[in-house]
């Protein structure tokens, strides 16, 4: 009967989130939310399908935030740290101390205990990676200035969270309570002891991870057995966080700091693959477990004490990070972009909630309070985003201020402008400097540039969507832009300005498939190339030369494949909206093209007595 409870419970929560997270998804709110909502819904105070072993769940599901700090060690490459030094370290070193001091000041004053309003301050300075990363890529401002600022931030506040865990039990006032949950072999030795023993443990972590690790892993990928390789990754997971909590440490700092010494091997990117899914899949059941046991009766007792607690922590931590931004030099728009994405607190607080739960630093009915602000605040954060970026955002990017180093871009009368220099940029670019062809060259990926301008380039810096980055790049003289930018989202942004305020100008656009070639070619794109259908075609007859047709029969069946492409291209434009007959009439258009091919292939004889047959294959 065990059993069939234990299957009915799986079921609940399976069906939860798969109904739930594409929702919020679908919403903008993204997957963490989608899960808490789920996790409320199927809650003792909603539906009533689980009930208090939410709790029990609650501590196993942890384990997926342990899985979540040795994938982000992993990406901890020691270049990558190097080149956001300045903002890793300043803007993310005084948005943590900042916002702590604020937050603990003001819930001292509000009669909390001093140490519990530090661990406040504590946990509200960190911000959610999860939806603000989310949020930045599907916007596609990964790379600029408030996503690079962003994810700077966001990768302090990850580090932070191991100081944070091991400095939570000093804050502990009731010394009982967290003798009665410390399971360390070590609790009885001198201090001197324990000190020792955790230094060695630690050392032997890095020193094995860049020794012993990487040998043994080369050992298991010889084998070739995919499914070996995946255990061991979960081994070494399981194995140090067993090991941090025998010696009395957080587990989330041994496996952490396994990641980072992993991060220059070979196998990082295996081992994070490897781990992925199992951290994807206890994330998800945390959020579950964390929603389930919410109490939201508290948000209709006590809605001035939430929704206070709600506003005051998104204006608080939204002030620091203007200020901070003013401090940096942010544009407007980027900078309060920037401060809205980074107003909430994150996911690692429930983790830090529950912790302080059995450290006794809160009472139970402070944190449920606690617990339903934090969910409201990363609830509104995808809203605030969506209003800022269809209302404000557009009127604010008109503005003359400019991003760093566009004052360094004097006006070039060059009748070619290349925005991205990515792959396709920078094949182009390359061809046209060759064929005597001047080019000016915009593009936002500071080490792309910085290596440019090794080779030569005439290379700016700057979001090309911007039109006062265009002026100062001198569009007005130009007859030719290039749009190249590798997000389609940018793409779509830089077309409608540029025909909206330099209609005269002829745009070349690069489209990653037909579909994001209709959407360039409605905003006006005038000539459009997909990345893979040259390529392809050519492939195709370097094939057909290979089987033995003639070079000249070859080049003639690619153009009158690609003539008659840019002709159904045309064509389907019109129906892409009506699927049926979009469907009809491209099958229509390849039988077409099949005939057409048909009718002009020769025969094995008529092709010997071609006049071309004396021309060599490459």
């Amino acid at each position: 009967m065990n059993d069939v409870n234990f299957f009915i419970q799986t079921l609940v929560y399976l069906s939860s989130a798969i109904i739930m997270v594409p929702i919020a998804n679908r919403l903008g709110l993204g997957s963490v939310l989608g899960y808490l909502i789920a996790g409320i819904v199927i809650g003792p105070f909603v539906f009533g399908f689980v009930g208090s072993e939410g709790k029990d769940l609650l501590h196993f599901a942890e384990f997926g935030v342990v899985m979540m700090l040795f994938v982000i060690g992993l990406e901890l490459e020691l270049s990558l740290l190097w080149r956001l030094k300045f903002w890793l370290l300043g803007l993310g070193g005084l948005q943590i101390l900042l916002t702590t001091v604020s937050f603990s000041f003001i819930y001292f004053v509000f009669s909390y205990s001093f140490e519990a309003s530090i661990a406040l301050g504590l946990i509200f300075s960190l911000s959610s990676t999860a939806i603000v990363l989310q949020t930045l890529k599907e916007k596609g401002l990964m790379k600029s200035i408030a996503g690079q600022a962003s994810f700077s931030v966001l990768l302090f506040q990850d580090m932070a969270v191991i100081p944070i865990l091991a400095l939570f039990p000093l804050l502990s006032s009731n010394t009982e309570i967290h003798s009665n949950h410390s399971s360390s072999v070590i609790e009885h030795f001198p201090n001197y002891f324990k000190t020792i023993i955790i230094f060695i443990s630690i050392l032997g972590i890095i020193v094995s991870g860049k020794y012993l690790l990487s040998p043994l892993f080369r050992i298991l990928a010889k084998s070739g057995n995919r499914e070996i390789f995946t255990g061991a990754s979960l081994l070494l997971v399981i194995g140090i966080s067993l090991l941090m909590g025998a010696i009395g440490l957080s587990a989330a700092l041994g496996t952490f700091l396994a990641g980072v010494v992993l991060a220059g091997s070979e196998f990082r990117h295996e081992l994070e693959s490897n781990v992925e899914p199992f951290k994807g899949l206890l994330l998800g059941l945390f959020f579950l477990s964390v929603g389930s046991s919410m109490d939201v009766r508290i948000m209709i007792t006590e809605p001035t004490l939430v929704f206070s607690n709600v506003f005051g922590i998104i204006f608080i931590k939204a002030s620091i990070l203007f200020a901070l931004g003013l401090l940096f030099r942010f544009p407007l728009d980027q900078n309060i972009y920037f401060c809205l994405a980074l107003s909430q607190v994150g996911e690692f607080a429930f983790v830090l909630f529950a912790y302080s739960e059995t450290l006794g630093i809160f009472e139970p009915k402070q944190i449920s309070s606690l617990i339903a602000s934090v969910a409201l605040s990363m609830a509104l954060t995808p809203v605030l985003l969506l209003i800022y970026q269809k209302v404000f955002y557009p009127k604010l990017q008109s503005d003359k201020t400019d991003p760093p180093n566009n004052s360094q871009i004097a006006k070039e009368n060059h009748p070619v402008i290349i925005c991205g220099f990515g792959r396709y940029g920078n094949m182009l670019g390359r061809f046209l400097r060759v064929n005597g062809v001047p080019c000016t060259i915009l593009d936002y990926d500071a080490d792309r540039i910085e290596m440019l301008l090794k080779f030569g380039f005439k290379v700016h810096f700057g979001d090309a969507t911007r039109i006062e980055l265009l002026e100062a790049a001198g569009i007005e003289s130009a007859s030719v832009l290039v749009a190249a930018l590798d997000s389609i989202e940018k793409q779509k942004d830089l077309i409608r300005n540029v025909k909206t305020h330099f209609p005269n100008i002829k745009i070349f656009a690069r489209a990653g498939d037909r579909e994001e070639a209709y959407e360039l070619y409605e905003l006006g794109a005038d000539y459009i190339y997909r990345e893979t259908r040259e390529t392809a075609v050519t492939s195709g007859g370097d094939i057909l030369r290979f089987l033995g047709i003639r070079a000249n029969a070859a080049e003639k069946a690619k153009h009158v494949f690609l003539k008659h492409d840019d002709e159904t291209f045309r064509e389907l434009f019109g129906l892409r909206k009506d699927r049926v007959s979009y469907i009809s009439l491209a099958k229509q258009r390849t039988a077409e093209l099949e005939r057409l091919m048909t009718v002009d292939k020769k025969s094995p004889k008529e092709l010997n007595q071609d006049k071309w047959n004396d021309l060599e294959r490459d």
